[in-house]
């Protein structure tokens, strides 16, 4: 993807948080901020993004919940990637 994003995650959990709060899932690199994520999302996908809260795994890895705005549908970006 780019130097921030590394894949998009698909798991039940993702695709259900996509469907209920119009959020996508992503691994990012374990630096990126929520500013560069945010930055990064709407140059990649050309939506416009809501908000980015991040989490750190147990495994060391940072995840990205990235809400998107209303005229844009996280189905639609996952439909896009293949993910769907």
């Amino acid at each position: 993807m780019n130097m921030i994003i590394n894949h998009p995650i698909s798991t039940e959990k993702a695709v259900r948080v996509m469907q209920s709060e119009n959020k996508l899932v992503f691994q990012v690199t374990l630096k990126a901020k929520k500013a560069e994520i945010k930055k990064a999302v709407e140059n990649v996908f050309d939506v416009k993004v809501e908000s980015v809260n991040t989490l750190i795994t147990p495994q060391g890895k940072k995840k990205a919940y990235v809400k998107l705005t209303p005229e844009f549908q996280a189905i639609d970006v996952a439909t896009d990637l293949g993910l769907m």
